[in-house]
């Protein structure tokens, strides 16, 4: 037997989670989870745990959550980087039920967890992936992210890579390369990738600026977000890529390649950067920043 530790406080988490269900539900559904909850408790059958994580939406809906200012800092004073919002009730309930699963036989559980991945269609794995913050043994779950990181299912990919703060502390340097590459790949909004930054590393940048490389030999534009990749390993090797983009006829381009010069330590970047008293004075008073960046690009 194995002994679980939580990363946080799970009965707080726990708690939480079904206030917040209780607030965006109905009485229906508050009867009918409990009453499953109980039957769970009182029996510990696997078939029926199953059965009830299929049968949510049909008792919940579907409908999108909305939490309090005061959830939400809860929240993340519980778990930081972990977010619900936005999230349909049915995958905050999946969630939260997986949290009642008993945890004290880690072989049973782990078999669990992995045939209702095997069996889940995309919602079902959508909300899967978005608890492996919550999940116990966490890094039992790096094989099954990595899998779910080339499925070609944009609701999975999303609810690996967005707002979910598990890869990034715990997917090995080869795995967390692929995520960030298939998020380009797939037009996902990179500043939503949690750890995004602190991640970065020499590896990545180089395949990055291949990629731009190649986007750039066929005539189409790299997304201008990647270059924020770049800050903590800006190099002779790179920096023309960068001066490109600064030169560049698009001014999301060119407001990309102004905040790399602005926050990296390489000395050319810098003396390139007060060619623009606008950009420098933009970036300074908090203007122009990565995220309003990133909402100037249309997905």
């Amino acid at each position: 037997m194995s002994v679980v530790e939580y990363v946080y406080d799970q009965d707080k988490v726990n708690t939480l989670l079904s206030t917040i269900i209780r607030n965006n539900g109905n009485e229906k559904a508050s009867n009918w989870l409990q009453q499953r909850l109980e039957l769970q408790q009182q029996t510990g059958a696997i078939p029926a745990f199953n059965q009830t994580f299929t049968a949510i939406p049909r008792f919940t809906g579907k409908g999108v959550i909305t939490l309090s200012p005061a959830e939400e800092a809860a929240l993340q004073a519980l778990v930081p980087s972990f977010f619900v919002r936005g999230w349909t009730l049915d995958r905050l309930v999946r969630v939260w039920w997986l949290l009642q699963l008993p945890v004290s036989d880690k072989a049973v559980y782990l078999d669990t967890l992995e045939k209702l991945f095997n069996a889940a269609e995309m919602n079902e794995l959508a909300a899967l992936y978005s608890a492996l913050p919550l999940l116990p043994w966490p890094e039992e779950w790096i094989g099954r992210t990595a899998e779910g990181i080339r499925s070609n299912i944009g609701l999975v990919q999303e609810a690996i890579m967005l707002h979910n703060p598990w890869p990034a502390r715990y997917l090995p340097e080869p795995a967390w390369n692929q995520l960030v590459m298939k998020a380009i790949f797939t037009d996902k909004p990179l500043h939503l990738i949690t750890g995004l930054d602190e991640r970065a590393n020499i590896a990545l940048v180089n395949i990055l600026t291949d990629f731009a490389h190649e986007r750039w030999a066929a005539g189409r534009n790299a997304d201008p977000m990647q270059w924020r990749l770049l800050i903590k390993f800006v190099t002779a090797d790179n920096f023309p890529d960068i001066t490109r983009i600064w030169h560049s006829l698009n001014s999301v381009e060119r407001e990309a390649a102004a905040l790399v010069c602005a926050q990296c330590d390489y000395a050319p970047a810098k003396e390139l950067l007060t060619q623009s008293p606008a950009l420098t004075a933009a970036i300074l008073e908090g203007s122009l920043t990565w995220e309003t960046l990133a909402e100037k690009i249309v997905k």
